[in-house]
């Protein structure tokens, strides 16, 4: 079988703790994934084995001395999504890292995968973009960091959050407090990202003043938004008619993205907005459909391994589905 070498030499001034992790955790973590040899001596990675694979190697501590250099601290996550990249986007994991969109208190925000990258370049060159994904893949948090941005950049003048308050329905009315007082639960989430991104102070005086607007989605019916960052969320769970009237709710100088995730659905299959919208608006420009998926799951790894089971589980189910039509047509 052939075989190849390939060495690498890392900056000096590069500490290999940070690379390799305490007692070489990161490197283990490589080894695991990879059937190569990989021997460290001081600041030199020499790796051998199949040809093929012993340049991925080199690619990826490639990778990792960029991510490194640039002040990125590296976990076992961030190690294998710069893995997944690498075998399945033609992408650098390095540029994917770099584009940072906003920083607060010394948290950076980023795209952390391929399909979020992908989904945050939509949003910048598109006026709607829709963010179709599972739990956890980043889509609504995001898109408010995509926001903040614009708002701090003066791109523009407000930033309008709306999401439907399905659960509530005709139930609203026998809660306690005003029609802000009910709704609050069903937009709680939306404030939560806010409070990420901004000082709780700045977030409620913006409200005060009107430049950030939280309401649900039965506030949006009658009015023309212009120079506003307007999020849709949750919108698997709007009416065919609500994302209608959503949509062209759009303004002059607005940027909409509208999220949701097609498989949590508290309305019936055949009456979500959601899943008849690409169909609908097949050939209309200047809008997009990013599709995030289990690779995109950024919080825990189980959670990641979840969804993909959840996926496997639906997919066995239609097969079934199918199966049990054929039958019946036979």
């Amino acid at each position: 079988m052939k075989s190849t070498q390939i060495r690498l030499v890392v900056p000096p001034e590069q500490d290999m703790v940070e690379l390799l992790g305490q007692g070489d955790h990161f490197l283990r973590l490589v080894e695991e994934q990879f059937e190569s040899a990989i021997r460290v001596r001081g600041n030199e990675i020499t790796i051998s084995g199949d040809p093929a694979e012993s340049q991925a190697v080199s690619t990826l501590f490639t990778e990792l001395i960029e991510l490194v250099s640039k002040g990125e601290k590296l976990t076992p996550d961030s190690i294998d999504r710069v893995i997944d990249m690498l075998r399945h986007d033609d992408t650098s994991p390095s540029s994917v890292f770099d584009d940072v969109i906003l920083s607060h208190r010394g948290k950076t925000i980023r795209a952390k995968t391929a399909g979020q990258k992908r989904y945050v370049d939509a949003i910048r060159e598109h006026t709607v973009t829709f963010g179709i994904g599972p739990a956890g893949t980043g889509k609504t948090y995001l898109a408010m960091a995509m926001a903040v941005d614009a708002l701090a950049r003066k791109d523009v003048g407000r930033i309008i959050l709306t999401r439907p308050a399905v659960e509530a329905g005709e139930r609203l009315g026998f809660l306690p407090g005003d029609v802000h007082d009910k709704v609050d639960p069903y937009l709680r989430p939306l404030y939560d990202a806010l409070f990420d991104m901004l000082d709780i102070d700045r977030v409620r005086h913006l409200t005060e003043q009107g430049v950030i607007e939280v309401a649900p989605i039965a506030f949006m019916r009658g009015r023309t938004l212009n120079d506003s960052f307007i999020i849709l969320d949750e919108a698997q769970n709007t009416s065919a008619e609500q994302m209608k009237m959503f949509l062209t709710r759009l303004g002059f100088g607005s940027k909409m993205v509208v999220t949701g995730d097609v498989t949590q659905m508290d309305v019936p299959r055949g009456q979500s907005g959601l899943r008849v919208i690409r169909g609908i608006l097949s050939g209309v420009g200047d809008l997009c459909f990013v599709e995030l998926g289990s690779r995109d799951v950024v919080r825990h790894r189980l959670v990641q391994e979840i969804v993909s089971a959840y996926h496997a589980h639906e997919e066995e189910k239609a097969v079934g589905r199918d199966g049990s039509a054929v039958e019946e047509a036979r």
